[in-house]
């Protein structure tokens, strides 16, 4: 049984204990912090939660709250860290880990130094439609992983500090660039080195200091290729969307506005909530049947408890959020050179010496393979390259009638 400590009494905090109360069965949110008196009480009412603080240190400390879980601004998360290391309470800590890849190596640091249990919250490396692609990706179905994309866009996030662009840290780019990378990252493999980044972001609809729009790619160290698309511009409510392609196959998500649940509605009725990111209660709607599930919730703190129970890792972990700041700032510096810019990893923990594969897969002794097909008649046709001009030729054999 877990003895949970929530910091925060807002959005994602609400959404973590919705995801916690009766999972699985046995763990308890048994301590709440909020920097709002009248908020803090109110999610301890709707939660049962026993004991609320608007000191973020007592509630950390508190003999009841065992694993402290972090749903606090970005600006917050290395002060609510070093309050666990200080305490030594095993942490588990919202997306992105940090602003940047200096913060996070530093709470990262801390943890690992003071021997605490560490988890990061990446929900969308947990939701049931990732984790049945992984593990098609892991068995080999759809063969080596050549390039993997991954898609959010929403018309914004819901508070006023992501749009200040130094308590976020930055705009659409880290606030869901850090979802899609680690999504990228976790089907090319996470022991794999990203080695540089090319991105283009720019602010086109909201008056704000940060980006509202970034698309980038991520070069790995065996040839692979990662993008990510990301928006606080797009209109028709919240899309995630991941591609993934292989020598052998291609896997495609579509994980919130296609789920097979539809409804028309003309307004009538008291209308209110329909999902996240929803603009609209009239109209087709998309809804989710279970919204903390679909969007890795309940998998992903089954993960982390599982883990600080048995003294293992869990799935992800600060080193994979410290990982996604790094790539995030090549990205955020590229956006600005215009030019592919390195990831600065002081610290890489997976293979290294890497290259890309060789494209040359053998026919017969005299060619290289490229393509082989059937044609509309039934007949089969064979490219090949010769080894010894390069000359690309064909043969082409007739189906028997």
């Amino acid at each position: 049984m877990a003895k949970i400590g929530i910091l925060g009494g807002g959005f994602i905090g609400r959404f973590y204990a919705e995801s916690l109360s009766g999972r699985r069965g046995k763990d308890t949110v048994e301590v709440v912090f909020s920097r709002r008196e009248e908020s803090a009480a109110r999610f301890a009412k709707d939660y049962a939660v026993a004991h609320y603080f608007t000191d973020m240190e007592e509630a950390v400390r508190h003999p009841d709250a065992e694993i402290i879980v972090i749903a606090l601004p970005n600006y917050q998360h290395e002060e609510a860290v070093n309050l666990c290391v200080k305490h030594k309470k095993a942490v588990l800590c919202t997306k992105p880990l940090g602003r940047t890849a200096e913060e996070a190596l530093r709470m990262m640091t801390a943890c690992e130094k003071a021997g605490i249990f560490a988890g990061y919250l990446e929900d969308l490396c947990y939701t049931p439609k990732f984790l049945k692609s992984l593990s098609s990706v892991k068995s080999g179905a759809i063969g080596r992983i050549l390039w993997a994309k991954s898609r959010e866009t929403h018309p914004g996030p819901h508070s006023d500090w992501f749009w200040d662009l130094e308590l976020a840290g930055g705009g659409a780019m880290l606030d869901m660039g850090c979802h899609c990378v680690e999504i990228s990252r976790s089907f090319i493999g996470k022991d794999i080195k990203p080695v540089e980044v090319m991105c283009w972001a720019d602010t086109q609809v909201k008056p704000i200091d940060a980006e509202d729009h970034a698309i980038g790619l991520v070069k790995y160290e065996n040839g692979a290729i990662g993008q990510f698309e990301v928006s606080w511009t797009f209109r028709g409510g919240m899309d995630l969307r991941d591609e993934i392609m292989g020598t052998e196959g291609t896997i495609w998500l579509n994980s919130w506005l296609r789920t097979g649940f539809e409804m028309f509605t003309s307004g009538a009725g008291d209308g209110g909530y329909v999902v996240e990111k929803a603009e609209s209660a009239t109209g087709w709607q998309f809804p989710v049947g279970d919204e903390a599930h679909e969007l890795g919730y309940t998998n992903m703190f089954i993960d982390m408890f599982n883990a600080f129970e048995r003294g293992t890792q869990p799935t992800e972990t600060f080193y994979d959020g410290y990982v996604v700041n790094a790539i995030i700032d090549a990205a955020y510096k590229s956006a600005k050179t215009k030019q592919w810019e390195p990831v600065e990893l002081p610290i890489w923990r997976g293979q290294t010496g890497l290259s890309k594969p060789s494209v040359y897969k053998e026919y017969d002794a005299d060619h290289w393979f490229i393509k082989e097909e059937i044609l509309p008649n039934g007949d089969k046709k064979v490219i090949l390259r010769k080894k010894e001009t390069g000359e690309i030729v064909e043969l082409e054999t007739m189906k028997n009638d």
